[in-house]
């Protein structure tokens, strides 16, 4: 270590002393040869004298040498350190991607409606026990889905999925959705009926699926839906403890009734949601259980859609005549 420093420093200080000794010397040939054109016993003894010359011109290649040679050893080092900084670069761009990978997972990421249908299909397809939960307004894009994935279905007598869809008591008064009557939103109990009988018809198309599947050696399939009073605003979607999807319905609409009252109504298959899976991480796992734990919470304080009917008046029922049909999202 010592030696290497010595050597570093005579470096050092032969590279600063280089250039004023390569100025001396050569002032001092320019000095002489000045003197030789005047001093004629001076030109006469170097006159002819071809060693000198020679001399000269050495030094002076040495001297261009040790230039060219101190100029490549700077483009080398530079050529160096430009491609250290491009490999710390690269390295640093790794990390960087890495860590937005990391807080993305964390903040959990944006899932489409269809994205989250396409993991209920591949939730079905790849596990044999297998259970959804579903807050949603009346569940059209879910159970059409569904439905179309358990068809699909190879056959496994072993296989069980469990479906459990929360739901908007439609039964109950609620002004969201309803109408809209002197610019103040209030109940429409017609459009309630409506998505009551929608709603019931979504049951009945699963529980046709699980005597389809029963018959088609597919496996078992356990429906149930329940009711709660609540405004609905509020898709979530979970997939045992492996993946959950939430989202809120983004656009409320008024569309004419055939009354020409104006429908108070909402939409969301477009929404954008946020998914979170269980590999994700620590922050992920304790959303997934939190969301779970809401649910399971609020399906303890429902009711079964099938007793519903019978605990509540029904509303008036719709008028025969043709009416546009509910645009309600999921």
């Amino acid at each position: 270590m010592a030696e290497s420093t010595l050597r570093s420093r005579v470096a050092a200080g032969w590279a600063r002393a280089e250039g004023t000794v390569s100025k001396v010397v050569l002032l001092a040939v320019f000095g002489l040869n000045l003197v030789a054109q005047f001093v004629k016993p001076l030109g006469d003894a170097l006159q002819g004298n071809v060693y000198i010359g020679g001399a000269l011109l050495s030094l002076v290649g040495f001297l261009l040498y040790s230039e060219v040679q101190r100029l490549n050893s700077a483009h080398e080092t530079q050529r160096e350190t430009t491609a250290e900084l491009r490999d710390t670069i690269r390295v640093l761009s790794g990390q960087v991607a890495l860590l937005g990978e990391a807080q993305r997972a964390a903040a959990g990421a944006p899932i489409t409606q269809n994205q989250v249908l396409a993991e209920f299909h591949n939730a079905l397809r790849d596990k044999e026990r297998i259970e959804f939960r579903v807050m949603c307004f009346t569940g059209e894009t879910v159970v059409t889905s569904l439905k179309e994935s358990l068809q699909a279905l190879p056959a496994h007598a072993g296989r069980e999925v469990t479906v459990r869809f929360l739901v908007p008591d439609f039964l109950r008064e609620m002004d969201v959705p309803g109408q809209v009557v002197d610019g103040q939103a209030c109940d429409s109990p017609e459009f309630r009926a409506r998505l009551d009988d929608q709603v019931r018809r979504y049951e009945r198309d699963l529980k046709q699926a699980k005597v389809r599947m029963r018959d088609r050696g597919q496996g078992n399939l356990s429906v149930e839906f329940q009711v709660l009073h609540f405004t609905p605003g509020e898709k979530l979607y979970l997939i045992d403890d492996s993946f959950m999807a939430e989202g809120a319905y983004d656009k409320a609409v008024l569309w004419p009734d055939e009354n020409g009252r104006q429908v108070l109504d909402l939409l969301g298959n477009e929404v954008m949601l946020t998914g979170w899976r269980w590999e994700d991480g620590q922050r992920a796992r304790d959303t997934i259980s939190r969301k779970r734990e809401y649910f399971d919470t609020l399906w303890d304080q429902a009711r079964a859609l099938t007793t519903s009917a019978s605990a509540t008046p029904a509303p008036p029922a719709a008028p025969a005549t043709p009416v546009p049909a509910p645009q309600s999202g999921d």
